[in-house]
């Protein structure tokens, strides 16, 4: 009670509610981290922070554009699926750590018993041995954040321009430092409000990962991820507009 109450007298003062949607493996972690380093949230253990004339909600990955009520503002940053997909690969493969410590779930056991590099389950995709293609499309759906989609968060892209005028600011993990600079400017932040430095803070991947990827595991990948392409090219876009 005392959660809806406080929300609803921040609507009678005409705060503005903004959402931001963690996107897994797209620079999340660190924009969560440096808000909630640099703010108190208002409502305990609900990571709602006050900021300027503006009440923001950091919600966790389960969170999608559908759950944001009509009206109020969304916020949310996307990566090259490639990319994503070799971070969420090793993400997983270390079970998160170091910044948390989630336990393989059995589909999981079974896909890093398979697979070492993310390029070996990637060209195992179009492998001539359907055994082995089944192995693989069995990891791709099996491991977390490699098995999310866009469209587990967004819906659609027509779902996507039907809340176009919800929409406050896209990032991109590519231009992060400089996306967080413009969201920053949005949201009327103070200068001392950074990105963290340190990869923990950050959730970065570590160093000596293999990353590497042949030219057919990349077609195999955008293949895969082919409807992600169409929402970020959507996005990009919106952004543009």
């Amino acid at each position: 009670m005392r959660k809806k109450a406080l929300l609803f007298n921040y609507k009678l003062q005409g705060k503005q509610f903004i959402h931001f949607l963690h996107i897994g493996k797209t620079g999340g972690s660190a924009i969560r981290n440096s808000l909630s380093n640099n703010f108190k949230s208002v409502i305990s253990k609900k990571n709602v922070y006050k900021l300027n004339e503006n009440i923001i909600f950091l919600h966790n990955h389960s969170f999608k554009i559908r759950n944001v009520p009509k009206g109020e503002k969304i916020v949310f940053f996307l990566r090259d699926p490639v990319s994503r997909f070799v971070s969420g690969f090793y993400s997983r493969k270390r079970k998160d750590q170091p910044l948390y410590n989630y336990k393989w779930r059995p589909e999981e056991k079974i896909a890093f018993s398979h697979f070492n590099t993310p390029n070996q389950l990637a060209i195992a995709l179009s492998s001539d041995d359907e055994n082995e293609r089944t192995i693989a499309q069995n990891a791709m759906n099996g491991i977390s954040h490699v098995n999310m989609q866009f469209s587990f968060w967004i819906e659609s892209e027509t779902y996507l321009m039907s809340r176009r005028a919800d929409i406050l600011f896209i990032g991109f993990q590519e231009t992060l430092t400089q996306d967080f600079k413009i969201l920053k400017s949005k949201l009327n932040l103070p200068d001392k409000v950074k990105l963290p430095e340190d990869d923990l803070q950050s959730h970065r991947s570590l160093k000596g990962e293999d990353k590497t990827l042949e030219d057919r595991a990349v077609e195999n990948i955008k293949d895969w991820y082919s409807d992600d392409y169409k929402i970020l090219s959507l996005c990009k876009h919106i952004m543009k507009l």
